[in-house]
């Protein structure tokens, strides 16, 4: 027997973003530029991150973690482009966008072509933007840190409301936190995201793109990002905070190599800004925002606003789906993975997990799939049943549930929960943690 499934299951959750009301042009944006050129970047940077750990196999934990969050990127944008070439996709979306033009009465410009316009210009701003502004060309931790104090010390001394974004005073904690967090950086790893994103940049946008040439007249992408990596003193947080706070004067006097870099592309990076946000963003915001009360006009709550990270209750049920033809079983339990364990990643089964195994009761539930809609930043999200008890974890989703960034099919799109069961056995059989159980009231 397996566990009782309730007829219902709510998820509280802090929704992540979603584009399902972008329109047509949008979308064809991102299928035919964003996703394959970021997807193609992302690849070969995962080919040089594997052919870094061959080369000395000791070196593999230190690009452990950013080859698996690379890896992890690469799934989803691989989804999020093949749902983008589903002919459903754009068809409905046409059909909405046809429904909704005639309605439009209040404005004199066809919003429609307004964001067309704005992306067309996109297309053109695209790669120099992409590796210059939103810095793909500068791939580096410790540059991350040069900009943040180069920018900040710029940004601090003008009224509030004129500054970027990113450095109100809302946001400055957050760039404080950055600064101040002692974390490790390799410097073999930055020298090669570094050069590996000055050569990608050099290719893409031409050895005769002003910035490049400017940069890489008499250095090639490995001996910059090699000297400059050597020499900064940015991987010292005592160092970052002194320039942090000695504010523009400090940033003003540092010779440091890695904010001289930062320095001396800043002028083209805030004119390519400058650009897009009056070319692109705001003519696109202000159409889509013409479309969005028009729709509520049309439609008032039949049609939810995008995800921006706010507070929702969804509804569904508890419910498998087919795949391939087979029909895939809306539980899972322990004895599962104990059958595919074969002591190698991703199917190696943790040490302390292996010698309680004789303890372990192989028929506890470990995970739910639901029809609930969610996108990716609900991790951690609570399972609610019908009599408002909490009955699992929101972890991850089915692969369909990628396809949630632009639409919901619920034939399809699970979320993928934990079963409270396996978290109290993992408690008590693994972990020893009493005392734990003991304040969550589990008898």
């Amino acid at each position: 027997m397996g566990p009782t499934a309730p007829a219902g299951a709510a998820v509280d959750n802090v929704v992540g973003s979603t584009s399902r009301l972008e329109t047509r042009a949008q979308l064809e944006f991102d299928r035919d530029v964003s996703l394959p050129l970021t997807l193609l970047r992302n690849a070969e940077l995962r080919g040089g991150y594997i052919q870094f750990s061959r080369a000395n196999p000791a070196d593999m934990q230190l690009i452990e973690a950013p080859l698996s969050n690379l890896e992890n990127a690469i799934k989803v944008r691989r989804k999020l482009l093949d749902t983008l070439h589903e002919d459903d996709l754009l068809a409905r979306k046409k059909a909405d966008e046809d429904a909704l033009r005639p309605l439009l009465k209040t404005s004199a410009l066809d919003p429609w072509a307004q964001i067309e316009s704005g992306v067309a210009r996109e297309r053109e701003l695209y790669l120099p933007y992409t590796f210059i502004e939103s810095g793909t060309g500068f791939n580096s931790i410790l540059f991350r840190y040069a900009r943040l104090l180069l920018r900040g010390s710029d940004e601090r001394v003008k009224p509030n409301d004129t500054r970027l974004r990113e450095y109100t005073d809302s946001a400055l904690p957050h760039i404080e936190q950055q600064l101040y967090a002692r974390v490790p950086i390799y410097a073999e790893v930055e020298t090669l995201t570094l050069s590996f994103s000055l050569q990608r940049m050099q290719e893409w946008l031409g050895p005769d793109h002003p910035l490049v040439r400017r940069l890489l007249a008499r250095d090639s992408p490995e001996s910059l990002a090699t000297r400059v990596v050597a020499e900064t003193r940015l991987s010292d947080a005592g160092e970052r905070k002194r320039l942090w706070e000695g504010g523009r004067a400090a940033v003003d006097a540092s010779r440091d190599p890695m904010i001289e870099l930062a320095r001396s592309i800043d002028g083209d990076a805030r004119a390519l800004r400058k650009q897009f946000d009056d070319d692109v963003e705001a003519p696109i915001v202000a159409a889509s925002a013409t479309i969005a009360n028009e729709r509520f006009k049309a439609f008032g709550t039949q049609v939810y606003p995008d995800a921006t990270f706010t507070l929702r209750l969804n509804y569904g049920t508890v419910t498998g789906w087919t795949r391939d033809g087979a029909v895939v079983e809306p539980f899972t339990y322990l004895g599962r993975a104990f059958e595919r364990a074969n002591g190698v990643s991703p199917f190696k089964i943790p040490d302390s997990w292996m010698r309680v195994k004789e303890r372990l009761d192989m028929r506890v539930p470990f995970c739910i799939s639901t029809n609930n809609d969610i996108v990716g930043g609900n991790s951690g999200s609570p399972l609610i049943d019908a009599e408002g008890r909490m009955v699992g974890l929101v972890f991850d989703g089915n692969i369909d549930s990628i396809a949630g960034a632009y639409w919901f099919d619920a034939s399809n799109n699970r979320t993928v929960v934990v079963h409270p069961a396996i978290i109290r056995e993992a408690l008590e059989q693994v972990y020893g943690a009493k005392a734990l159980l003991a304040e969550l009231g589990a008898s």
